[in-house]
């Protein structure tokens, strides 16, 4: 372990399957805290077949559960709850994602497991949160994006809404887990404080991104609609149609960018038309002005509207395809594209670590292990000798 590493020192216990418990302590491990991720024997998380597989194992696995300790565990056992148990005592953390009640069925819930130590942080993240009349529902991101009203706004105005491609609840209430979790080890150890339960509801991590849509409700009575790829009540900022096929994105709401836009695509009647000069004026002729850029990008290449627009230093960018991210040279500049090795000594490609520190850097140590890798580490550390695992292992306890 890296003594520089931000979180270096301190011990996480993970839960949870799939996508938000594991995404929040994955966050933590790329920082440098030890993650023990418990996986039920024999078959282990599911994410390990999710998506596409090489060899039988999910490439997205490698970076889901980069940095991570497998260990297996029967948390259904009374031996291996007590494992657990004998875990959590001098934990930091622990991140779960089950449905509410679950672990105090299993004799781990926050009360058992704080009475046992009372510095421990854990982190629950669920579809509906751990209190309220829905938190007994079975709750996935999909239906925390729906409830928490990004799904609503998110299409055509004239079409049924969509989604985004990627699991956007879940990894939202990720990150709010693992920015909650250091807040309340920074209260326990520099503040005084004691541990605490951590309670984030995938919805209610959606809701938190929706920008001015409630207080324009309460206010106004104002229920914000689907736009499409506009940016309501923000104009100009869309999406265009290029002479080539290729689409550009591009944000001219600013007033003074504005300005450049409209002379960048040869329209100064537009750019000196004082109604024009604020964003309140833009609005009501936002139909006006998307059909002069479109025009006008409609001409043009996508690389030559790029090439003018960034002349004239107008916000635009091609929308990216994995493809394009993986050839761009920024992205290999930034370190965002990072290259392993497999056991096998096939290459495999992981994301970089999101955020960038100049002196205490994440890192990837390793990626995703294979299934209960780590659990004789980290039996052994705890006192269980090679009789003890083996009748443990017979039993299907490990």
């Amino acid at each position: 372990m890296n003594s520089t590493s931000p979180l270096a020192g301190l011990k996480v216990i993970e839960l949870g399957t799939l996508i938000a418990g594991p995404f929040c302590a994955r966050l933590l491990a790329e920082f440098g805290a030890e993650v023990i991720k418990i996986e039920p024997p024999g078959v282990g998380d599911p994410l390990r077949t999710w998506r596409k597989l090489h060899k039988g194992t999910s490439l997205w696995w490698y970076a889901q559960a980069r940095n991570k300790k497998s260990v297996t565990v029967n948390l259904k056992d009374l031996e291996g709850q007590a494992i657990v148990r004998r875990l959590a005592r001098d934990a930091d953390i622990v991140v779960e994602n089950f449905r509410p009640g679950m672990l105090e069925q299993w004799n781990l819930g926050w009360e058992q497991l704080s009475a046992d130590n009372p510095r421990l942080v854990m982190v629950r993240l669920s579809g509906y949160g751990q209190t309220g009349p829905y938190r007994d529902r079975v709750g996935f991101g999909a239906i925390g994006e729906s409830m928490g009203g990004i799904r609503y706004v998110t299409g055509e105005p004239d079409r049924p809404p969509t989604r985004v491609g990627v699991s956007l609840g879940d990894s939202l209430a990720a990150m709010y887990g693992a920015m909650a979790a250091i807040m309340a080890v920074y209260h326990r150890d520099v503040r005084g404080g004691n541990g605490q339960m951590i309670d984030v509801a995938l919805y209610e991590a959606v809701f938190s991104l929706m920008e001015s849509m409630l207080p324009e409700y309460g206010m106004l009575g104002f229920i914000r609609e689907r736009s499409g790829s506009a940016l309501p009540g923000i104009v100009p900022s869309n999406t265009y149609l290029c002479a080539d096929g290729g689409y550009v994105v591009i944000g001219g709401n600013n007033d003074s960018i504005f300005k450049r836009l409209m002379k960048a695509i040869g329209r100064e009647d537009l750019a000196n038309d004082p109604q024009l000069a604020t964003n309140a004026g833009r609005v009501p002729r936002a139909e006006e002005l998307d059909t002069a850029i479109g025009a006008w990008t409609g001409r043009h290449t996508l690389e030559q509207v790029l090439a003018v627009l960034e002349q004239a230093q107008v916000p635009a960018g091609r929308i990216y395809s994995i493809k394009d991210i993986v050839e761009d040279l920024h992205y290999r500049a930034r370190g965002m594209i990072e290259s392993h090795r497999l056991a096998t000594g096939e290459e495999v490609l992981l994301p970089g670590i999101v955020p960038k520190f100049s002196r205490t850097p994440g890192a990837t140590r390793w990626i995703g292990p294979a299934l209960g890798a780590h659990t004789a580490e980290v039996l052994s550390e705890l006192g269980y000798d090679a009789a003890t695992q083996q009748r443990l292992k017979e039993r299907g306890v490990i």
